[in-house]
């Protein structure tokens, strides 16, 4: 025989895990418990608080985070020199700079105006770069045909002049909007500089304060708690149905057992002085007529005998459950004819229940029942008797038996009981079938009373 395992001891992380879900759903069933008016409320109070302690030691206290950023370029100080112009093929003549002056020509054909030649001038290159170091103006030389008088070559110098100035004035103002320009890239440059400093400067060290983020986790959480509420309270919701229904179920199993206990016990006693006016009879025909003495004991036999088995299974765990429509009737038939012998002509019984219907499925105790009533509260109580019948039949799909008598009525005769038996009769029903079951107790249309029970037809192999 091997010793039992001794569980093993739980961890810390085990313990940690079991607090945690039993937090979470005590936190679960205080969320669902509270209305959602307060919920709300308590929401707003979560982000005003947060927003308070926030200002708040130890929330408002703060540090300092150094940052390292990957190092940045220098940005250059002057602006990049404009690219120079490709040199021109060698094996074309240059052509004369800007400033080497032009030749103006002006004859019978008309003005022209070309490029000085630098190939007649031998120091030409020489010359021009000396004369573009001292003086950038452009040489404007305008040759007139000869004769020409002197009021028309004074007009052309003037004009030459003039020309000459405009040109040096464009010149001037062109250079100094290159060092203007040139300055205002300097300063556009320092002033870039200055803010990638600061802005270095200003990430390098970052403030951080250590209650900046209760606002978020603030509303996480509330956010939290509304999915909780909503699916929590759905799971709660469906353990209640369950729990509802399985209380339900017991509560209706237990009904039907006292019910079934009190019709066990209904049974078990089987009319304690009925059977001692049956013995007593017996007793007295042994005198007077024994064949009929000998007809009585053999009936209350066959009624003892076909009631054993019912009170055994009231003893168990199916008593008073549906059973067969024939083992009902072998309990009635000999009880009618034992009443037949003590109330002689007094009763005439008749029994139509159709062989087919034998077998079929119905409840314990309930036709002995009506018929019991039937004879204790309509027929003995009439001097001349009546007649009782028990008839059984399909409608609709529904197994009705009814017992009639041709007594005093329902509820007229002096021994009207309490009408506890019905009541049972009623109780069980509604226990067994629910709604597709009933009991009417009518008037007889040839006097007396009608009582009909009506429960599913199925045969007792099929069920």
């Amino acid at each position: 025989m091997t010793p039992a395992a001794t569980p093993a001891p739980a961890t810390g992380w085990q313990r940690f895990k079991a607090a945690s879900v039993r937090a979470f759903h005590a936190y679960a069933t205080w969320l669902v418990g509270i209305s959602w008016k307060r919920f709300v409320l308590l929401s707003v109070l979560l982000l005003i608080l947060s927003g308070v302690l926030q200002n708040i030691p130890p929330f408002s206290w703060s540090y300092t985070r150094v940052v390292h950023l990957p190092e940045l370029t220098e940005l250059p100080m002057e602006p990049p020199a404009p690219p120079k112009p490709p040199a021109a093929p060698t094996t074309t003549p240059k052509k004369p700079e800007a400033d080497g002056g032009v030749d103006i020509h002006i004859d019978q054909r008309g003005v022209r105006i070309t490029p000085k030649a630098a190939a007649s001038q031998p120091s030409a290159p020489a010359s021009a770069a000396s004369a573009t170091a001292e003086d950038e103006r452009p040489v404007i030389d305008i040759k007139l045909p000869p004769g020409t008088s002197q009021a028309v070559r004074d007009a052309v110098e003037e004009a030459r002049k003039v020309v000459e100035e405009a040109v040096q004035e464009a010149h001037q103002e062109a250079e100094t909007a290159k060092r203007e320009a040139r300055q205002q890239a300097r300063e556009a440059g320092r002033e870039a500089r200055r803010a990638v400093q600061e802005a270095r400067r200003q990430v390098m060290r970052e403030e951080v304060q250590f209650g900046e983020s209760l606002p978020q986790l603030a509303f996480l959480w509330i956010v939290a708690s509304l999915i909780i509420k909503i699916t929590y309270r759905k799971q709660i919701q469906a353990e209640a149905t369950a729990a509802q229904a399985v209380e339900t179920a017991e509560a209706e199993s237990l009904k039907r057992q006292v019910v079934e206990a009190r019709m066990a016990a209904m049974q078990a006693q089987i009319e304690p002085h009925f059977l001692f006016n049956t013995l007593a009879s017996i007793d007295h025909l042994i005198e007077v007529d024994p064949k009929r003495a000998s007809q009585m004991q053999k009936n209350l036999i066959a009624l003892l005998r076909a009631s054993m088995p019912t009170m055994r299974e009231a003893g168990g765990n199916g008593g008073g459950g549906p059973r067969d429509l024939g083992r009902e009737l072998a309990v009635i038939r000999p009880y009618l004819e034992i009443l037949k012998v003590r109330m002689e002509e007094r009763l005439a019984t008749e029994i139509d229940v159709p062989d087919g219907l034998l077998s079929a499925e119905f409840p314990t105790m309930m036709v002995q029942t009506l018929v019991e009533n039937a004879i204790k509260h309509g027929l003995e109580p009439k001097p001349e008797g009546g007649r009782l019948g028990v008839k059984a039949e399909v409608v609709h799909g529904k197994l009705s038996v009814t017992v009639a008598d041709t007594g005093l009525g329902f509820g007229r005769a002096a021994t009207a009981g309490t009408g506890v038996g019905l009541a049972n009769i009623r109780e069980r029903l509604q226990l067994l079938y629910g709604n597709k079951a009933s009991l009417v107790i009518a008037e007889n249309p040839g006097g007396g009373t009608r009582a009909t029970i009506a429960v599913p037809y199925k045969p007792l192999e099929a069920a």
